[in-house]
């Protein structure tokens, strides 16, 4: 493979990252927490993704309906797998972490470490252990752009990416509800002084941040296709990983720090070792963190005393 193949391959993994990212970030800037348990959203959104294609598969004839064959099962996996993660997204914060507001962080650290733990064995009690095969959403075809041949996986994963960046930029710096997570970030009592409703807020970024995790969870099975119980364990140990890379909190620095952290861990397994790729991303971090606590669009915020 040539240089340009290795870094479109990062680009690709990266906006996996950057997207699981997001939910990271946004929960942590709004609620001051860090929600563990969001990688095993993930995990539940590729699970349902997989089943509805199935279902929805099979009610297709692939000969005589060739186009709604393959456009149907995946539309309607994409969907349902979204609003199933927001409703998951919702209940877990009203019923493990919004008792929890008061409570100090190490309190919520544990119920977050938790609530992955049994969503892992929920799942393994629905739908078993044994590795299932993701049928990728775009099916394996690829385009031809001179030298370089890209999947489509790849372009929609890219694509993706960029759209929701673009439209969750539009989302907070545009609209009423935007403004108010803005708001509540900056300063939970002085927002709810000035009439916004901190409890909705906070449910609304879980809500929107399960959302994307459903949609991580698709791109990351229809590239990587095995499907288990612990899919998104590691992914979401990385995404955090570039969260805090970019600058936790910052929407620009989960992207940022998602696609550079694509492009270290595949560039790692090409030209180091693919079994050290994962700790020559966790070493950069290490070094970054040492020249740029903060993250690299992070900010730091001085605490009066």
């Amino acid at each position: 493979m040539t240089l340009m193949d290795y870094l479109i391959r990062g680009l690709s993994l990266g906006s996996i990252y950057a997207i699981i990212a997001l939910g990271y970030t946004m929960v942590y800037g709004i609620a001051k927490m860090l929600n563990f348990a969001h990688g095993d959203v993930i995990m539940v959104g590729a699970y349902i993704c997989f089943f509805t294609m199935n279902r929805v598969g099979a009610m297709f004839d692939p000969e005589t309906q060739a186009l709604a064959a393959a456009v149907a099962p995946a539309l309607a996996g994409v969907l349902l797998s979204m609003v199933v993660c927001t409703v998951l997204g919702v209940v877990i914060e009203g019923l493990a972490y919004k008792p929890l507001r008061q409570a100090p962080s190490l309190a919520v650290l544990i119920t977050a470490i938790g609530v992955s733990y049994f969503l892992q064995n929920a799942a393994q009690l629905l739908w078993t252990s044994s590795p299932k095969y993701f049928s990728p959403i775009v099916g394996s075809g690829q385009v031809q752009a001179g030298p370089l041949t890209i999947s489509h996986v790849i372009l929609v994963t890219i694509v993706a990416c960029v759209v929701i960046m673009l439209a969750l930029t539009f989302f907070t710096n545009k609209t009423k509800m935007g403004k108010a997570m803005r708001a509540v970030s900056e300063d939970k009592g002085a927002a709810q002084l000035m009439g916004i409703n901190v409890n909705r807020t906070i449910s609304m970024t879980f809500a929107i941040g399960s959302a994307l995790a459903a949609i991580a969870g698709v791109l990351l099975c229809s590239a990587y296709p095995t499907l288990t119980p612990t899919t998104g364990s590691m992914p979401g140990i990385k995404a955090f990983t570039a969260a805090v890379f970019g600058g936790i909190g910052s929407i620009p620095g989960a992207l940022l720090g998602g696609l550079l952290l694509g492009i270290i861990e595949i560039f790692a397994s090409a030209y180091i070792s693919t079994q050290l790729s994962t700790a020559v991303v966790f070493g950069v971090l290490i070094v970054i963190l040492l020249v740029k606590p903060a993250g690299l669009l992070g900010k730091t915020v001085r605490e009066k005393v």
